[in-house]
């Protein structure tokens, strides 16, 4: 095991890569009750176009496939996965997103006994015929379910807005007709390309032995075979940087209109330290204007534009990005202007030492006060392994921005042509 100690933080953090490919990070925490683990691959809503494993051509499977598989994979031939979690006092659960699908637990005892549960599930898959079939009428159900709220329609219909061809535009859960052409072979092409070890991590964090919970993960894996695999070839349309339309308007049956205004934060492939530094300066300077005593969140609640809805949040992945500010409004119209005009007027703004500093400290408060959850640990750690770089390396790197990192990404951060907006009003 390497043995990696983050002093600024008080943190010890061991890794290991398996033969077979996985990647194993263990956090021991002998001051925490439970333990949290979670076994994550690297494929998700976004990966429906890629080359299977052992072949050369590459295919397209239908949307909401990673969606389908994540459901289907609690199920086995002669029982629910569920129920042995929930026998060994375990809490268990799973989702997918855009770029990947995780399988987690937590508990307070028989942790040891709940791994190798998490391991051996996840890494034994079983579809029938019969069982896909049937999952495809409660997947439907749930897609229709989502299709009915405005808050889910405001989000979807503010990406489609933004992106021409990424499939970051496409509902997670696919949509009705997508879902009923997933077949059984589906799942198994996309289960042995993407559930392969080389492509998947595991982390847990909690109260254990770390040489003692990493020789139980070892004898777990060698007793299992897996086919080579290679770099995983998927494929991703072109998208310019430009907003896919200026404007994207929805009927619903909504007391109150709902308006989103999105920006394009990015349709290329960043990583490492880039990846960082453009996480950290969106997340700063985003929630310096808008969180509550922000100067545009202030003109915004004076203006009447606002209540107790509002939000704002924003998302950085490795090829795609973006930011929504929005909420409830009753003049969406008179919201997406005001927002509109407030954004442009970044590219004059001039943060001064002491706001960047205030930024910083904020954000390393934020940052601090999330760390005392081992939920939040494990799955940013995973985040940004993926991306190249390392959850406990950040606090250094916002110490080490500067009031001209921040006033470049700022005069440079607003496009007219990377904004779009959403809007939700009564049928």
């Amino acid at each position: 095991m390497n043995k990696l100690v983050y002093d600024q933080i008080g943190e010890t953090v061991y890794k290991e890569k398996l033969e077979n490919g996985l990647t194993v990070f263990l956090l021991p925490k002998s001051e925490m009750a439970k333990t949290y683990s979670i076994f994550s691959t690297n494929f998700g809503s976004i990966d429906q176009t890629f080359v299977p494993i052992n072949e050369t051509k590459q295919i397209n499977v239908p949307e909401g496939v990673a969606h389908f598989l994540e459901h289907k994979m609690f199920e086995k031939e002669d029982r629910d996965v569920f129920a042995d979690f929930g026998k060994q006092g375990a809490s268990a659960n799973a989702y997918t997103s855009f770029t990947k699908t995780a399988y987690l637990f937590s508990a307070t005892d028989q942790i040891e006994k709940n791994i190798e549960t998490l391991l051996d599930f996840v890494q034994n898959p079983y579809f029938s015929e019969e069982s896909v079939e049937k999952e495809k009428g409660i997947i439907a159900q749930e897609i229709e379910m989502y299709n009915d709220q405005p808050d889910w329609q405001s989000f979807m219909g503010t990406l489609r807005a933004l992106f021409h061809h990424h499939p970051v535009k496409i509902d997670i859960a696919g949509t009705v007709d997508s879902i009923y052409a997933i077949t059984k072979d589906d799942l198994y092409t996309c289960y042995n390309t993407f559930y392969h070890p080389e492509n998947m991590t595991l982390f847990i964090a909690g109260n254990f032995n770390e040489q003692r919970i990493m020789d139980l993960i070892r004898r777990n894996q060698t007793s299992k075979d897996f086919a080579e695999l290679e770099n995983i070839n998927r494929g991703y349309p072109e998208e310019s940087a430009s907003a896919a339309r200026k404007e994207n308007k929805m009927t619903m049956p909504v007391s109150v209109p709902k308006c989103t205004v999105g920006i394009k934060e990015s349709s290329s492939e960043l990583s490492g330290d880039e990846f960082m530094k453009k996480d950290l300066l969106q997340d700063m300077v985003v929630d310096f204007y808008f969180s509550k005593g922000g100067p545009f969140y202030q003109q915004l609640y004076e203006k009447q534009l606002i209540d107790a809805s509002f939000y704002f949040e924003t998302t950085l992945e490795k090829n795609f990005g973006y930011t929504f500010i929005g909420g409830n409004t009753s003049e969406p119209d008179h919201f997406a202007d005001t927002v509109r005009d407030l954004l442009k007027s970044t590219r004059e703004a001039l943060f001064s030492s002491e706001e960047v500093e205030r930024m910083k400290k904020k954000k390393i408060g934020q940052l601090l006060r999330a760390m005392n959850s081992l939920e939040f640990i494990a799955n940013q750690y995973i985040h940004y392994e993926t991306v190249g770089a390392d959850l406990f390396g950040i606090i250094p790197a916002i110490q080490s921005l500067t009031v001209e990192d921040v006033n470049n990404f700022s005069r440079n951060w607003i496009e007219d042509e990377r904004i779009a907006v959403c809007k939700i009003v009564n049928e």
